[in-house]
């Protein structure tokens, strides 16, 4: 049977004292009568005894203070561990909740301006179709209330009539690009190009246009060497020839358009920039939405179908390319755009 460390202990101390007991009585009787040797005998045993159990109460004293004291260490801890869990479960309940109502408010928020810009462009859609629709519909009774028979009144009318048709195309035709853009149904035909050239072509295309506004079309300073970038070359035609044609439709009498070419190791960077009637600094963010006009009326008047610049944008993304824009009213406007750069 296994003795405690506590017995064992006990047990030695005693039987040191007793031992030390005994030998001090055999010293002091040495020499006297014999009976006197029975005394250690029984000295030693009272003295083993009392130590003995003295040691052990004592050692029991001290192990039990020992443990409650641990115990009660251990106890604390787990109280406060127990309320440091409970401050950081409801700490982390808190910023859950904070964080799912800031997400839910900005959502809400979300959806409000989508909502808006639904309406408005609902609006603006409407507007743009109705338009020409309403026109086409005036020449056609006028030509039937007796217009018909007129022939300078006829072919008047029939020409205004072709251009309002022509105008519903233009639309139609802009928003499937944008539609098939969204989507992710135009793939892009990349290839070498010289975009010194295609916007020389543009600027050919758009000279009529830009005489009957006094406008110049012109480039920074005269390019020497061709400037090859890859990209899907009848896109980016398209970007530059809306950009182009944007600047002429909001530029000035005697103004300009002017095309410059920057580049580095990878970019070829493009700016098509203008002196024209510039853009509010609270419409720069809008003017890529589709339908946004910065001069509804001067636009309308030139023909434009107010997604010209949205197509720009979704083309451009479409190259992973973005586009910038800078402007001050009365000032100018310019757009840069980046396209990967090919060593010539």
């Amino acid at each position: 049977m296994k003795i405690s460390l506590r017995k064992e202990i006990s047990v030695y101390i005693a039987l040191a004292a007793a031992i030390f007991s005994g030998i001090t009585i055999l010293i002091f009787i040495s020499g006297k009568n014999d009976y006197l040797y029975l005394y250690p005998m029984g000295t030693i045993l009272i003295v083993f005894s009392f130590v003995y159990f003295s040691t052990n109460i004592i050692l029991k004293r001290g192990t039990v203070e020992r443990a409650r004291t641990l115990f009660d260490n251990v106890n604390w801890t787990s109280e406060g561990l127990s309320e440091l869990d409970s401050y950081n479960l409801i700490n982390k309940v808190n910023q859950e909740v904070l964080s799912l109502a800031s997400n839910q408010t900005r959502e809400i928020d979300r959806l409000k301006e989508m909502e808006k810009y639904r309406k408005e462009y609902l609006g603006n859609v409407s507007h743009e179709l109705k338009t020409p629709i309403f026109n086409i519909q005036g020449y056609v009774l006028t030509l039937l209330d007796g217009g018909l028979e007129d022939p300078s009144i006829n072919r008047k009318y029939l020409e205004r009539t072709e251009k309002s048709i022509n105008r519903l195309i233009s639309i139609i035709e802009d928003l499937e690009t944008i539609s098939r853009h969204e989507a992710g149904e135009l793939r892009l035909e990349k290839e070498d190009f010289n975009i010194v050239q295609v916007v020389e072509e543009i600027f050919e295309a758009q000279e009529i246009r830009a005489t009957k506004r006094d406008i110049k079309l012109i480039f920074d300073k005269k390019y020497k060497t061709p400037i090859f970038v890859n990209a899907d070359k009848m896109r980016i035609f398209q970007v530059l020839t809306n950009l182009i044609t944007n600047s002429i439709y909001y530029g000035k009498s005697d103004g300009r358009t002017r095309v410059s070419f920057t580049e580095d190791r990878h970019k070829v960077y493009i700016e098509v920039n203008d002196n024209g009637i510039g853009i509010a600094e609270s419409d720069i963010s809008r003017v890529f939405e589709r339908f946004y006009r910065v001069d509804k009326s001067r636009s309308r008047e030139q023909g434009g179908t107010g997604l010209g610049l949205a197509i720009v944008k979704h083309i451009l993304e479409a190259h992973n390319e973005t586009i910038r824009v800078k402007s001050k009213l009365d000032r100018g406007t310019s757009f840069t755009f980046s396209l990967s750069r090919v060593e010539s």
